[in-house]
């Protein structure tokens, strides 16, 4: 059984899983799924093509599913998704996708603090953190573990690599590849995320590997093609490494310097 709050409007067609709480004045219409064990906080706004996993918390005020600020956007029927056990703080946004790839997605585990806004057809992986009044704009892929400052805004169709933090109020523009702190502005490569890799368990011989190839791609003569083909030369290349190049190779917007 669901608990509902008798302010709220519920579309009798929207899905509403078992032990799901919903607060006051919440708007959820039809074409709205929200799976087992969820709790929606007050005045939250659940519209068509929203998809929550069990174990989701929506806070207050906040809005899922809305149309996409695309003027591209022709009404298809599209969706956002999202993961088991992510928490949505207050005053969050987060739009449906576009034809582009029809649908918005953010994994499990996650975390949007307050203010926070995720737009048409991004991406995003597990366990990710994005702290307060962080804006993605269309099209950005963030990779799983990344860590985002708090006001940071992120130019559409840029990609953030696994594991990696970007410093606060920072403007992102090109990829930041993984396992590593952005920060400065411009903003460039900062070092390695060392801290954030040894809470999460790599091992002394994946950090020390991961070290030695930004420092041939950040820290030598070469330029990062250059430094990329020099690495490939290694008699053993690490999954995370081999990462790295492939982060590289598909890069369109390039990565940071």
């Amino acid at each position: 059984m669901a608990t509902v709050h008798p302010t709220t409007l519920l579309d009798p067609h929207a899905q509403i899983g078992e032990n799901v709480t919903i607060g006051p004045y919440c708007w959820i219409t039809d074409n709205v799924v929200i799976g087992d064990h969820c709790h929606i906080g007050g005045f939250v706004t659940l519209l068509p093509g929203t998809r929550l996993a069990s174990n989701c918390t929506v806070l207050h005020h906040s809005v899922i599913g809305e149309v996409p600020q695309d003027l591209k956007f022709g009404g298809e029927p599209t969706t956002a998704e999202i993961g088991e056990r992510t928490v949505i703080r207050e005053f969050v946004t987060i739009n449906r996708g576009t034809k582009a790839h029809w649908k918005t997605v953010i994994g499990s585990d996650c975390l949007l603090m307050a203010y926070s806004h995720v737009a048409h057809d991004c991406l995003l992986g597990n366990n990710i953190i994005m702290a307060n009044a962080v804006n993605l704009a269309g099209h950005v892929e963030v990779e799983d573990f990344a860590i985002l400052g708090g006001m940071v805004g992120i130019h559409q169709f840029v990609k953030i690599g696994r594991h990696c933090l970007i410093g606060g109020h920072f403007r992102v523009a090109k990829d930041v590849p993984p396992y590593i702190i952005a920060g400065n502005e411009p903003l460039r490569y900062s070092g390695l995320n060392i801290i954030g890799l040894r809470r999460r368990g790599f091992p002394t011989e994946t950090i020390q590997a991961l070290k030695h190839a930004y420092q041939l791609i950040y820290q030598s003569a070469y330029n990062v093609s250059e430094a990329v083909r020099e690495i490939e030369k290694w008699d053993v290349i690490i999954p995370e490494v081999r990462h790295i190049l492939e982060f590289i190779k598909k890069s369109e917007r390039g990565i940071l310097r």
